[in-house]
């Protein structure tokens, strides 16, 4: 039996059209899409394959839309092989696919709190108050000291630890602007600011963690069926008692996924499987270690090839 891990994408990796093949393909995406829409009270689905794009960009659209074909394409992988992972991780919302993957979480509870998730990260600052930027070819250690010199008295943090190299920072977008100016002068530094709705994983986000607390409140979690990482600690769920607070505290506090990929790898993996749309985490974990294989599985096709994968190893 081989050993696979799995990441869960998470905010921009959506695209129009995605899920569109699998439900096409597979009556259990068919399925999983209906349970959704049943859920959010609206069809999902066409906002998944038609767009349009703007409207898959709101953050309360993007984030259901992302989990139910990520959900969508888990079923289609049970369905046909029965896999046992040894792990999981999802990037940002991505950790509540990883949760019902592992069977913590139902997908109907899920897929109306990334909903509520969206909204209430997006109404807590102001649209155009807050910004994001990825910087390129900076250490840690030189991200923090810029997000320091740069804050100015406003907020300014990083909010995600993606790859070496590559360091998303948040906050006020005025901090976030003199930040990206100071990286123009360091020569061989890049930094880009990214087309999001607003500044996630940074402390201006902690309104939204409260109203989300009030929401996870009402939920009954299980204990995982195999271990999943927590995006704000980057270790293992201890289990279901643990959930409710540390998704919480993963809506104002930095992804830590280089540490997640690096915890997932030490307990031993053959190949891990990026399960949903898009090929953001394919991308980041070749960046992190080149040797363990990596596949993203998003459709019949790309399935098709990792049953092959299977068969042959």
């Amino acid at each position: 039996m081989k050993k696979i891990g799995l990441i869960f994408p998470g905010q921009g990796s959506q695209y129009v059209g995605m899920g569109q093949d699998l439900y096409e393909h597979f009556p259990v995406a068919r399925q999983t899409f209906a349970e959704a829409q049943e859920a959010l009270g609206f069809d999902l689905a066409a906002v998944c394959f038609s767009g349009p794009e703007e409207k898959l960009k709101l953050t309360a659209i993007t984030q259901p839309a992302v989990l139910t074909v990520s959900v969508a394409m888990w079923r289609v992988i049970q369905s046909e092989e029965k896999v046992k992972p040894v792990g999981a991780a999802g990037h940002s919302l991505g950790e509540y696919g990883a949760l019902v993957a592992a069977e913590a979480l139902p997908f109907a509870q899920a897929v109306r709190l990334v909903h509520w998730r969206g909204k209430f990260m997006q109404e807590a600052v102001p649209v155009g108050e807050g910004a994001m930027a990825a910087i390129m070819n900076m250490s840690a250690a030189e991200v923090e000291t810029l997000c320091a010199e740069a804050a100015q008295g406003e907020v300014l943090t990083p909010a995600n630890y993606n790859s070496p190299g590559q360091i998303v920072i948040a906050g006020h977008r005025r901090a976030v602007e003199r930040a990206v100016a100071m990286v123009a002068q360091k020569s061989g530094k890049k930094a880009i600011i990214l087309p999001v709705s607003a500044p996630f994983h940074c402390p201006l986000m902690r309104p939204a963690g409260e109203r989300l607390q009030e929401v996870l409140a009402q939920i009954n979690f299980s204990d995982p069926t195999f271990p999943v990482l927590a995006n704000a600690e980057a270790d293992f769920y201890p289990g279901k008692e643990a959930i409710r607070e540390l998704l919480v505290k993963q809506v104002d506090h930095p992804v830590r996924w280089e540490e997640c990929m690096q915890k997932l790898l030490q307990i031993g993996v053959d190949m891990v499987w990026e399960v949903g749309p898009g090929k953001v985490l394919t991308g980041l974990l070749r960046r992190i270690n080149r040797e363990v294989p990596v596949a993203n599985i998003e459709d019949k096709s790309s399935w098709e090839k990792a049953k092959a994968w299977l068969k042959i190893n």
